[in-house]
């Protein structure tokens, strides 16, 4: 089966492409929503994560304290590693599960670690949005009302934007507005129809 490989750097408009896949009825398995079911209560990964950090990192609920925990690990980077080989392999598991359940002529994994965690392995092309740097923090700051200098902390983690264009197939260019995004993806989804028939 031909699967698409979606990434970008945070704020960058990986959500916006996917929705726009969505509609036109492909199965888009998000990593993000794999990553946070692996570390749901009374799974493997949360009871190791309770362990290693203690109560700090569990709400009262019992849920992730996922902004103390995001602290931790963005500015210990030992201790993201190691959260990382809890994680990664859980997450590519479920990941390749969904993938193979999916019905669509093709799938997309769309995972903001594609190329870092390896999940590009899992994919026949990859496609990245991308804006520039500034825009990045502009957009995820307003978003989540997030300190500017922990979103440049996050672009600092991920895979520098040069190379992530490098490792491209594609590159979707998203500083402009919705539509000409969409424009952009409705010729790409014509190209991954065309290629899922000769794949499939």
């Amino acid at each position: 089966m031909f699967i698409l490989g979606l990434t970008g750097g945070i704020g960058s408009g990986k959500s916006a492409a996917s929705a726009f896949f969505r509609d036109a009825g492909i199965t888009v398995v998000d990593a993000d929503m794999v990553a946070r079911e692996v570390v749901e209560p009374g799974e493997p990964a949360w009871s190791a994560i309770k362990e290693r950090f203690g109560n700090d990192a569990i709400n009262e609920d019992s849920t992730l304290n996922r902004a103390w925990l995001r602290q931790k690990v963005f500015s210990e980077p030992e201790e993201r590693r190691w959260l990382e080989g809890q994680t990664h392999p859980r997450i590519r598991d479920r990941i390749t599960e969904q993938l193979a359940a999916a019905k669509s002529p093709y799938a997309i994994l769309e995972s903001p670690l594609l190329f870092e965690s390896g999940q590009c392995e899992l994919v026949t092309s990859t496609l990245v949005v991308d804006v520039p740097e500034q825009l990045q923090v502009e957009r995820a700051s307003n978003r989540d009302d997030n300190d500017p200098e922990q979103i440049k902390r996050i672009i600092a983690a991920q895979l520098p934007r040069q190379e992530r264009l490098q490792r491209a197939d594609q590159v979707v260019d998203n500083s402009g507005s919705l539509d000409e995004l969409y424009k952009q993806l409705s010729a790409l989804h014509a190209t991954y129809l065309a290629a899922s028939s000769t794949t499939s």
